[in-house]
């Protein structure tokens, strides 16, 4: 088995490209606070807003529509922009958006600042993962693009502590703090890491990728000098160059086979990966767990206790990845997840129909409560060790240079509208079809996504990003 360490040159700044890593995955700490962050306030939003359950569902959803939007605008606007310049502006997004959700005082405005904090998360979502492919050596450019996710899920972690401590001191999320109540406080608290991430970019350089795409070589040679020495970084630039198409800058027609016209496979490759990381379902134990736990017999204490359990594991699952991807490589750890989430998805399916339900809530035996618990956790965790974040880091470096902040722009809103559509469906989905028939869906999308990955994804581990194709 070969050392990814081996493919790091000598001359390469480990300490620096560490350092500029940790301030881009400051954007996946806030994609997964931002998206956090609505589990446990929902009660608080029902009550204040007077809300339905499929309007509730609605609300939401309302940030994973600006997700789409800002995934697909930020992917274009990279090639035009710059990655640190997209993604300063998405710092700024998260502080005002944090500020007026908190304070919104009807249901739309609530919905008009998440949808600013989506186009925010969708931002940082797409452009994290691409900016670190683009400045970390291709022999630990996986391990170091998964820490995109440990940050995503310590964000979600962050956003289930602050909400149970909050709720904690106020007696529950409805309860009064500070002249506010508790809900609020939930989404206040955003804007500290939001400026956070916004002070650290400006200390960052630009992806040495983008500049190159812009002609400004001799800007691109001086950071490649910083990042892998000065004796690597005139052939770096070269082949960047040399990647790229010389007649025209990144457009979305670089997207299209010149010869017929059609959408290229790595595309629809991308887009499938995208979506199936959503159609498993892993977002409504992170969007609605705090509910769901609930509705199974849990109190709300303990059902906030549950999601810092499920953060955690998720965490520990995650540092398995960063460990494992640039060895066990890409492919075989999705196939990992897609047996796995299989496998545990239809244990928790088979809980949930063991279920009655008592004055209207679905109630579990105690032993089947138990089990279902262990299976959800287990769920998480091979969602963790592979689609979670290896599908980031695919996504950042599976694209061809000429095309990359094009592609993300697509993918990254499929990614975010496939979302929506299992997080907005999950309440009535839920309430009409019942837990069993929802978690079965999740099941076979687990499945599929097995075959999938065996018949049209090509294994990624220690290509350099010049010589991607599509």
């Amino acid at each position: 088995m070969s050392d990814p360490q081996a493919a790091v040159g000598d001359q390469t700044n480990l300490p620096l490209i560490a350092a500029i890593v940790g301030v881009a995955t400051i954007g996946g700490f806030m994609f997964g606070y931002d998206s956090g962050a609505i589990n446990g306030t929902q009660v608080g939003l029902q009550t204040a807003f007077g809300l339905s359950d499929a309007a509730l569902g609605q609300l939401v959803s309302s940030l994973l529509l600006g997700c789409a939007t800002g995934a697909f605008i930020a992917g274009r606007l990279a090639d035009v922009m710059g990655r640190r310049m997209v993604m300063m502006a998405a710092a700024v997004l998260f502080t005002l958006s944090a500020l007026g959700a908190g304070a919104a005082q009807s249901a739309g405005v609530f919905a008009a600042f998440r949808f600013l904090a989506g186009a925010a998360v969708g931002a940082a979502s797409v452009l994290s993962p691409a900016y670190i492919a683009e400045v970390t050596p291709a022999g630990i450019r996986g391990r170091l693009s998964s820490v995109q996710q440990i940050m995503i899920i310590t964000g979600l972690t962050g956003a289930f502590v602050a909400n149970y401590l909050l709720a904690q001191w106020a007696g529950n999320s409805l309860q009064i703090l500070h002249g506010y109540a508790a809900w609020r406080w939930m989404f206040w608290v955003q804007a500290i890491p939001a400026l956070l991430f916004l002070g650290t970019l400006l200390v960052i350089p630009e992806s040495p990728r983008f500049l190159v795409s812009k002609g400004r070589m001799a800007e691109a040679e001086a950071v490649m000098a910083r990042l892998f020495g000065a004796a690597a970084a005139h052939a770096k630039v070269q082949d960047i160059n040399n990647s790229l198409v010389a007649d025209h800058r990144p457009t979305f027609g670089d997207l299209l086979d010149r010869g017929t016209g059609r959408v290229r496979p790595i595309i629809w490759v991308g887009i499938g990966l995208a979506v199936f990381q959503q159609l498993v379902g892993i977002n409504v134990v992170f969007y609605y767990g705090a509910i769901l736990w609930q509705a199974v017999g849990f109190s709300e204490a303990d059902s906030f206790k549950v999601n810092i359990i499920s953060g955690a594991v998720s965490i520990v699952a995650c540092l398995i990845a960063v460990l494992a991807v640039d060895r066990i490589g890409r492919k075989p750890m999705l196939l990992i997840g897609s047996i796995g989430m299989t496998v545990t998805l239809a244990m928790l399916t088979f809980c949930f129909t063991q279920g009655v339900f008592i004055h209207g809530k679905l109630q579990l035996p105690a032993g089947i409560g138990t089990f279902a618990l262990l299976s959800a956790n287990a769920y998480v965790v091979f969602f963790n060790i592979s689609w979670g974040p290896v599908m980031w880091v695919m996504l950042g470096e599976m694209f061809p240079n000429q095309m990359r902040g094009s592609a993300l722009a697509v993918a990254g809103a499929a990614q975010w509208l496939a979302n929506y559509a299992i997080s907005s469906s999950f309440p009535p989905a839920a309430k009409t079809l019942g837990l069993p028939i929802t978690y079965g869906f999740y099941t076979i999308c687990a499945a599929l996504s097995a075959i999938f990955v065996l018949r049209m994804v090509k294994e990624t581990k220690g290509i350099e990003l010049e010589d991607m194709t599509g």
